[in-house]
């Protein structure tokens, strides 16, 4: 009966488009079995969820609220361990209390958390010393170890990412509503890390929300509001054989959701109008995000509004900019006007990462922060100059102490990001790092009215 459901709200017409970075499974049995099992398990998030998260976004759209989206740029299953995901919470707890109390605004948390297991590739193959494999796309396709055996794309995996994903949103609700998010363990989320400039402010900052709270008490305040926090998941719909098997039709409206996570993205080298992942997006209604890259237009934007979000539906669309430093303060501003002269409604986030990865001297794939912070001050002059809405952050960090991106409080040079390199594909920001930029981002917020 839901599957009758599906095919008839269309949510197959993708299969008759173009799907760009999908992987060759050469076992087309076994992908059937492992999806048909997936059709049949429970919801990871619900579409009721959805429709919250939308409505926050909707006001992130209008100046009322702020977008914090983060986690891993690829989440390996073997690191889903309660350590990690405590850490990569506490994280980002810890930048949205910065920007809350900062900025003196709202703070909406989305982790690229519990599904973000697929990557695209630039090339379907890997070649070392005259070796060659197929790519390693994410931990839902294959194994990152170069081996015949690892590298085969393997539909099994699809199951392992549907339980460990939820193994995830599980840890993640029991820590956002069990006591460990309550506003009042402020300091408590610090213990364990370094000595840090970072850490310093942010433990003064901590002091004074516990001066404020104790002020509260006394005067007979009430504190269930602080107590538990909603945290969200997204990751990119990369995978179409994963999203599709675990779409399902809401019983109070009969649409469909893509209940794999609460907010999905189409990535920048897979937004073709005509392809399969647009095509399956719009048929979806979640809310949804697209990224631009530096080669966007305006046209290319409205086109995509209009394809994706043709009734006007408020937090239904959110652009994340990806440009580059170099590029933010020319390239966007176009588009962004065109945008706004349009008058449709989208919510404006930045991803000042995928724009500014290089190659070190030493072979490591990095970032530098300074870099990665001056496309944040470009985007938001850019809203600022047009009289719109940066409505948000997209980054990629840990919880951990890694050394993959340069510069830093810390001051991580070439020589130190050989100290802990452990991504297993792009350079993320360390937990110290993301206290940074989190400041620096309250700043801006605080300037931008």
């Amino acid at each position: 009966m839901t599957e009758a459901a599906l095919q008839a709200a269309g949510v197959d017409s993708y299969l008759a488009c173009e799907a760009k970075q999908q992987p060759a499974w050469p076992d087309q049995d076994a992908l059937e079995r492992a999806t048909a099992r997936l059709r049949e398990v429970p919801p990871l998030v619900f579409a009721g969820e959805a429709d919250v998260l939308r409505g926050h976004l909707a006001a992130a759209g209008r100046g009322e609220a702020f977008v914090l989206q983060g986690g891993d740029c690829a989440e390996i299953f073997a690191e889903a361990t309660a350590d990690r995901i405590r850490n990569k919470i506490k994280t980002i707890l810890q930048m949205a209390v910065v920007l809350t109390y900062g900025a003196s605004t709202p703070v909406i948390k989305i982790g690229r958390m519990a599904g973000q297991y697929a990557k695209p590739r630039s090339s379907d193959t890997e070649t070392r010393d005259g070796v060659t494999l197929p790519a390693y796309r994410g931990d839902i396709v294959n194994s990152f170890a170069f081996t015949e055996e690892a590298r085969v794309p393997n539909p099994d995996r699809l199951l392992d990412a549907y339980h460990v994903s939820a193994s995830t949103l599980n840890l993640i609700r029991a820590f956002t509503t069990g006591g460990f998010a309550d506003l009042r363990r402020v300091h408590q989320w610090n213990k364990g890390f370094a000595a840090n400039p970072a850490y310093a402010r942010y433990d003064q900052m901590a002091g004074e929300i516990d001066r404020a709270v104790r002020f509260m008490a006394a005067a007979g305040g009430e504190f269930d509001a602080l107590r538990t926090v909603e945290m969200f998941s997204s990751h990119e719909a990369l995978l179409l054989d994963y999203e599709r098997a675990l779409t399902r039709i809401d019983s109070r409206s009969g649409l469909p959701y893509d209940c794999s996570a609460h907010l999905l993205w189409i990535g920048e080298r897979t937004r073709e109008l005509d392809g399969a992942h647009v095509e399956f997006m719009s048929r979806i209604h979640n809310p949804i995000a697209v990224k631009l890259g530096p080669t966007s237009t305006a046209a290319d934007a409205l086109a995509l509004s209009e394809r994706l979000n043709p009734n006007g539906i408020e937090g239904r669309l959110t652009f994340v900019a990806r440009m580059g430093a170099d590029k933010v303060r020319d390239v966007l501003p176009g588009i962004v006007e065109g945008v706004r002269d349009s008058g449709v409604p989208v919510t404006w986030l930045t991803d000042p990462m995928h724009g500014n990865t290089f190659t070190s001297e030493s072979g490591f794939k990095t970032r530098s922060f300074d870099t990665i912070l001056d496309e944040v001050a470009g985007f938001f002059e850019v809203h600022r100059a047009l009289g719109t809405v940066p409505g948000g952050l997209h980054v990629e960090l840990t919880g951990d102490d890694v050394t993959e991106v340069l510069g830093g409080t810390e001051e991580i040079d070439d020589e130190g990001l050989a100290f802990r390199y452990e991504t297993k594909v792009d350079p993320r920001l360390n937990h110290q790092q993301s206290l940074e930029m989190a400041f620096l981002v309250a700043e801006l917020l605080s300037a931008r009215s």
